[in-house]
């Protein structure tokens, strides 16, 4: 699995949530595993052609939208010795927190 972060951002808007709203509707459209943070989207994809397909399109909900001036940014985690999900991430710093006493 490909986990990918990515900000799509029309710039000069000062909310983006209606934005934001439909990237989330275009990713439950296409069936795709997605997580919402407060400052990025981070979908999970079989491949790294798939996610650039998706944010692609994302970009261009942007415009569809009525921005005029769109700016993405994407960070690909692509590991391919062993198959590993967005929990699996959280879930092995959650383990050692743990194992630490919950500690700093």
């Amino acid at each position: 699995m490909v986990i990918v972060e990515f900000i799509v951002v029309p710039l000069g808007e000062e909310s983006l949530s209606r934005y934001v709203t439909e990237v989330v509707k275009l990713l439950e459209r296409k069936g795709v595993k997605y997580q919402l943070t407060p400052m990025s989207t981070i979908i999970e994809v079989p491949t790294i052609k798939e996610a650039f397909a998706v944010i692609g399109e994302a970009h261009e909900l942007m415009f569809e939208l009525g921005a005029r001036r769109v700016s993405t940014t994407v960070r690909i985690d692509d590991r391919r010795d062993r198959e590993r999900h967005m929990e699996d991430k959280v879930k092995s710093v959650l383990k050692k927190l743990s194992g630490e006493g919950g500690g700093r």
